[in-house]
């Protein structure tokens, strides 16, 4: 044991603290959405009782109505027809995560469910940060993020259930060749500025702000994902890693890398806005910057190339986006305080903007899918262990596990770490946090005096 308390984890799984964890209750169920009520649909259910291991439902196939059951460790997956996994709304494919519609049973709730191959996850080296990016999310939550609500595993896979945002992400809008105006730029810009804000008083640098990472929902509103690479500091503390996405990264990153120095710190996220609202009015970003450029040429560029900005946006925004395109990152703007300085930004109304009571200026179509299908077609097609057939073939695993001596494991480590993943993963229920935090304060409240 550590002095915190955790098992001795292999280097691969390693994380910084152990986290409270918040259990489900019987019954706690997701459903992996088809295209309409009563059809067959892919499902997880959780109990809170008994040892990991599938639990007998009498059937493998149901509707959004019936009850199946499985233990936390291990849900159980619903069989489907490959006709009605097409349909499936996959948000997201990625070589890391996947990302999927559920229902929650009881509430009917709509979430995204997103899944990550344990396997996949130690081969390349990533346990630590699908582990650091959970610890983030279980401690925040803000109204233009996408706030984590339940993370939980099997044997396979682990998985984070989020905020659904059907509106598509501003990447796939602006391959949709959107004509994003000043106006919505500027809710943007401000709903932005609020995630930002709230991130730093949390100690957060997000590091990979772009318009992928930036998801709408159904009225326009933009929302912050993706923590996979974020990292907290404190106490003055400096990061100092080239982490992020080239061409938003702000120039001090390359720099730090380059030649050390102090580091960087949350101003590079302020950069990173005002890249990506540069490219939402213009269609292409500042600078030509791709992931094959050297770090020496990057460093040489920002000293060198002026950024260009347009005659037909207005000189209060091109104000704006200067302010946030300094390059020197002490006279950024990087702080909501910044930010309300400008003239572009003196009629904001930031209440309205934090309670989402400005109307966008652009609205996904609600008759629509806002992302690619040939995702869908990629789960099924490419993906070698699909969700649809998880539960036949976790249950072909243990047969098979069970016919062989365990001495003659082939990867002990990959097998040490995937034990190691099974422990120290942290499951997590906000809802259940939230109401045991509404009754501790229901319980200290004052009484109220009586006259």
């Amino acid at each position: 044991m550590t002095a915190g308390g955790m098992a001795a984890l292999p280097r691969c799984c390693q994380r910084s603290s152990p986290e409270i964890q918040a259990t489900f209750s019987e019954g706690d169920y997701f459903y992996l959405m088809t295209n309409s009520p009563g059809s067959k649909a892919t499902g997880v259910t959780f109990s809170t009782t008994g040892s990991p291991g599938p639990q007998a439902s009498g059937k493998h196939s149901g509707t959004w109505a019936e009850d199946d059951k499985a233990r936390i460790a291990q849900p159980e997956f619903i069989s489907t027809s490959k006709i009605q996994i097409l349909l499936i709304v996959l948000l997201l494919l990625t070589s890391r995560k996947k990302v999927c519609i559920v229902q929650k049973r009881d509430t009917e709730k709509m979430y995204a469910m997103k899944y990550m191959n344990k396997q996949q996850c130690i081969e390349r080296d990533e346990v630590r940060n699908v582990f650091r990016e959970l610890e983030i999310l279980q401690e925040i939550e803000h109204v233009f993020l996408v706030n984590l609500w339940y993370s939980f595993q099997d044997e396979e896979d682990m998985f984070m259930v989020v905020d659904l945002l059907l509106g598509g992400d501003l990447r796939y809008h602006l391959q949709q060749n959107v004509q994003f105006t000043e106006e919505t730029v500027r809710l943007y810009i401000c709903e932005m500025a609020l995630a930002l804000d709230y991130l730093r008083s949390q100690h957060i640098i997000h590091r990979d702000v772009k318009p992928d990472n930036i998801l709408l929902d159904e009225q326009g509103h933009a929302h912050l994902t993706d923590f996979n690479i974020a990292t907290i500091i404190r106490d003055g503390e400096r990061a100092t890693a080239l982490a992020g996405t080239k061409p938003y990264m702000a120039p001090e990153i390359f720099h730090s890398f380059l030649n050390g120095g102090t580091g960087y710190s949350f101003e590079v996220d302020w950069w990173s806005l005002g890249i990506m609202a540069y490219e939402l009015l213009r269609g292409w970003r500042p600078y030509d910057i791709h992931s094959n450029n050297p770090v020496e040429s990057l460093v040489q560029l920002f000293s060198t190339v002026s950024v260009q900005y347009s005659s037909t946006w207005s000189k209060e925004m091109v104000a704006l986006l200067r302010k946030l395109l300094t390059v020197n990152p002490e006279h950024r703007f990087s702080c909501l305080a910044d930010i309300q300085t400008s003239a572009y930004l003196s009629a904001v109304v930031w209440s309205d903007v934090g309670e989402k009571r400005v109307e966008p200026g652009f609205v996904p179509n609600k008759g629509r899918l806002h992302c690619d299908p040939t995702f869908e077609l990629e789960e099924m097609i490419l993906e070698s262990r699909p969700l649809h057939k998880k539960k036949k073939r976790l249950a072909k695993n243990k047969s098979r596990d069970n016919s062989k001596d365990s001495s003659q494991s082939e990867n002990d480590y990959l097998q040490e770490c995937l034990e190691a993943i099974q422990q120290d993963f942290v499951i997590f229920n906000r809802e259940k946090l939230k109401k045991s935090q509404e009754q501790t304060s229901e319980s200290v409240s004052p009484p109220r005096n009586h006259r």
